[in-house]
């Protein structure tokens, strides 16, 4: 054990640098309202500006997804890191609603860099046979850092001076100790090759890895679909159907999803990864019905109660999702496959996000999330099914 201690550290500390720039990404959340007081825009801007992250996260994987396995992955992410900052200069300097549209834009570009990528490193780090433990550090650095953003936001805001500008002077801070951090690390990509190799990639799928990628991307859907949802309405929420003003608590609800999706993310471990797909539909399933029930009266407990069900039933479909990816990905081609579940992945995060931001006005912010609902619980229990029938076990 003392032997495999230096990788393990290696490992860590790359789930470190992972977490601190997906922080950058959910920062914003909870000052959202006070961006709509100060610049003017509706509920529907709030929403395109978060979406605009998730379509910039596609892009990228789309783009050059697989740039990881030819560069290697300290290039890559060094990159990742430098467009954090950009998009953290951006907020402290926004004048009007472009420079949070640039802001979102970049943050999107450094997460879509860091998703595969990250991901891809923090598992070649960890020593031999420490494959499912890493999958943990890797799925719980991505959600973690997720959690932390609003978390860390909320709480400057509401206690602090300079509740729009000290988040993004904190998160310069913790990115410019990742970068330190991460010229540190071994690089893991053996035989690099030039960036001109690079091609932009259609979402394609190795044979061997299809028969386990249509349950797990429709459950990572879902999830974060969940997630987008939350993260961009629940603050408007909370003001106008709760009257709850405090930036804190509306971090604090926000970090709770995140923070109950790395246990649901532990917990795959005491279930198996075979469960862990079903079970998390099962709980992606309570958690909107929770929600629903949220919208329909009113009631901070269910919501409450929707983000710790929901986090903990996302925490274990992504975690089964991920594990079974990868497990059946190529070494040669894992950081494009794993790019591939994010891309389905961030979808999720964005399309339900902006038909919910479309349809709120129309018919209102409860009845946009009863749709969203009942078109997330169509395609959960469908996911649920076929991993109920699935004739082999998935291989860990």
């Amino acid at each position: 054990m003392d032997g495999r201690r230096p990788e393990w550290r290696a490992c860590v500390l790359s789930g470190a640098v992972f977490a601190v720039c997906m922080a950058g990404t959910t920062l914003p959340t909870p000052l959202y309202p006070l961006y709509q007081d100060k610049f003017g825009f509706s509920e529907l801007t709030v929403t395109v500006v978060y979406a605009l992250y998730a379509f910039a996260v596609i892009g990228v994987l789309l783009l050059v997804g697989n740039a990881s396995d030819a560069v290697g992955r300290r290039p890559v992410l060094l990159c990742g890191l430098g467009l954090a900052a950009l998009s953290a200069v951006c907020f402290l300097c926004a004048t009007g609603l472009g420079w949070l549209y640039a802001g979102r834009l970049l943050s999107g570009l450094s997460a879509g860099l860091f998703t595969g990528a990250a991901t891809a490193y923090v598992m070649e780090l960890a020593p031999e046979g420490g494959a499912s433990r890493a999958t943990f550090v890797a799925t719980a650095a991505n959600m973690g850092g997720l959690s932390c953003g609003p978390l860390l936001s909320g709480l400057l805001a509401q206690y602090a001076a300079w509740p729009l500008y000290l988040p993004f002077i904190t998160h310069l801070a913790l990115v410019a100790v990742s970068a330190a951090v991460l010229l540190r690390l071994a690089e893991t990509v053996r035989e690099r090759q030039p960036l001109r190799t690079v091609r932009p990639q259609r979402p394609a799928l190795p044979p061997q890895v299809r028969a386990v990628f249509g349950p797990a991307a429709t459950a990572s859907f879902v999830g974060f679909a969940l997630f987008g949802v939350f993260t961009s309405v629940s603050p408007a929420f909370l003001a106008e159907s709760l009257h709850v003003d405090d930036h804190a608590v509306s971090g604090l609800i926000v970090a709770l999803a995140f923070f109950s999706s790395t246990a649901g993310q532990l917990a795959v471990g005491r279930v198996g990864v075979r469960h862990s797909l079903p079970l998390g539909c099962a709980g992606l399933l309570a958690g909107l019905a929770l929600l629903a029930g949220a919208l329909r009266w009113d009631q901070m407990s269910l919501l409450i109660a929707s983000a710790l069900v929901g986090g903990v039933g996302q925490g274990l479909a992504f975690r089964g999702a991920l594990a079974d990816v990868a497990a059946a990905s190529p070494g040669h081609r894992r950081a494009a496959v794993i790019s591939t579940l994010f891309v389905v992945a961030y979808t999720g995060i964005s399309v339900p996000v902006i038909g919910v931001g479309l349809l709120t006005g129309p018919i209102g912010l409860e009845g946009a999330g009863l749709v969203f609902i009942g078109c997330m619980t169509v395609l959960v229990v469908t996911a649920a099914v076929y991993l109920l029938r699935r004739p082999e076990p998935a291989r860990v």
